[in-house]
């Protein structure tokens, strides 16, 4: 709707106002002077129409404005922020919250904390393996590793894998857990080593402790929960100490 003056009114009115033109009828609409219900003579139809029915006049007389809105500023809670009656946090108190030893977070541990101490048990647990499998692979060789003589050692095969066993025991006794895949590897070539020493003898029962105390080295580096680590430990300890005592005797 082109028009270059305006005829307005209000409905309590009888007698028009203007002519205006577009700007007039702005500025008039900025002062509240003109709003959507006011009517406006359309020579069209030659009736008086509301502003508010007309599209194309509202867009040029009334636009819509964004209205902003002022957001309340949210309160920030810190730590250890005196109130009224809520003392300071210590940073005991944060500890103990998570591992669980508080009356709010009881029964709510960090899981990360238990896992980490049942994999410090299971690290543990690897070590004592080690060390007695060492005792029964290097204790019936002791005369010739006392003696560091190449052929004596070499009629026990087994030396090799006693030394290795309690570098591995060493190490991880430092806290090297990057030797796990190795150790994994180690319960592995000790089944497969050892295991075809027995089994072409025809001991049997010897085998069979190895076998369970292998599966118990191998899942001790695995396993993060306490319940199935305590498993691992007692097959690995009772089938190696087994096997281990096999090789003493």
């Amino acid at each position: 709707m082109a028009m270059e003056e305006i005829y307005i009114r209000s409905e309590s009115e009888t007698e028009a106002r203007g002519p205006f033109n577009l700007e007039q009828l702005v500025s008039l609409a900025d002062t509240g002077q003109v709003t959507a219900e006011t009517l406006f003579y359309d020579a069209t139809t030659e009736q008086w129409c509301a502003i508010g029915s007309s599209e194309e006049l509202m867009g040029q007389i009334l636009p819509q404005r964004k209205k902003f809105k002022i957001k309340s500023k949210a309160k920030v809670i810190l730590l250890n922020e005196e109130g009224d009656s809520s003392p300071p946090i210590t940073v005991d108190e944060m500890l103990a919250a998570a591992e669980g030893r508080t009356a709010e977070t009881a029964g709510r541990q960090d899981p990360t904390i238990a896992m980490a101490r049942a994999a410090a048990i299971g690290r543990w647990a690897v070590i004592f393996m080690f060390l007695v499998c060492a005792v029964g692979e290097l204790l019936p060789a002791s005369d010739a590793v006392m003696a560091m003589d190449p052929m004596k050692l070499l009629s026990y095969p087994m030396v090799l894998i006693g030394a290795i066993d309690l570098a591995l025991a060493t190490l991880l006794g430092l806290g090297v857990v990057s030797l796990y895949p190795f150790v994994r590897f180690r319960a592995a070539l000790g089944l497969g080593f050892i295991g075809f020493i027995f089994w072409t003898n025809g001991q049997v029962m010897p085998l069979l402790y190895l076998a369970g105390g292998s599966l118990g080295l191998y899942t001790c580096t695995i396993f993060v929960s306490y319940m199935p680590v305590f498993l691992a430990a007692a097959l690995g300890l009772a089938g190696l100490g087994a096997v281990s005592w096999f090789l003493i005797s």
